[in-house]
């Protein structure tokens, strides 16, 4: 029983790092990187389509993003689409190639983005803590119950804890490369 609540809870803590590092995705470096696109949607045939299913995205140089629409006629979508989606990104088009030149980041905007960066790190530093507590209180629930002694109550408490470290850690580590990552000139 206890181990079916430690590995619920390690399988969601796991789901929460994940949705970190997706987060920090968004999160722009100045270097060119595709996953920066995955939000901006098109509209292919009057559906909205992310970009990545209409065009190759491919990276140019460090800095150089090039999309390659695979219908010469969504160009001018595609570059609406990007100068509506916020990124502060300036499309350049030759021929059927679109190219995104990554801007320098000024140190404002480093401080800013590792703000951002930060603020996501501790929303999954929260969802972690929100697992150990709802795994502590099943635990509880079945000492209440009389399913389990109060030492297996201990003991499931301590590898749920030891669980949340090492969670922790991981995100604690991710935050601290994406902020070298942002420092980097």
């Amino acid at each position: 029983m206890i181990e079916d609540i430690q590995k619920d809870a390690e399988e969601r803590m796991s789901k929460s790092v994940a949705a970190m590092v997706e987060a920090f995705k968004k999160v722009r470096t100045g270097r060119a990187n595709p996953a920066i696109l995955d939000n901006v949607k098109i509209d292919y045939y009057g559906t909205e389509t992310p970009l990545s299913q209409a065009a190759n995205i491919i990276v140019e140089d460090g800095r150089t993003l090039a999309i390659n629409p695979w219908e010469k006629n969504l160009v001018p979508q595609i570059e609406k689409a990007i100068l509506k989606s916020d990124l502060g990104l300036n499309p350049s088009t030759s021929g059927d190639t679109i190219r995104l030149p990554m801007p320098a980041l000024t140190e404002e905007t480093r401080k800013d983005y590792i703000k951002q960066a930060r603020a996501e790190a501790e929303k999954g530093r929260v969802s972690v803590r929100n697992i150990r507590r709802d795994a502590n209180s099943n635990i509880k629930e079945l000492l209440k119950e009389k399913m389990i002694s109060e030492d297996e109550e201990r003991g499931g408490q301590d590898q749920i804890q030891k669980l949340t470290d090492k969670f922790i850690g991981e995100m604690d580590s991710l935050l601290a490369e994406k902020e070298k990552d942002l420092m980097q000139v």
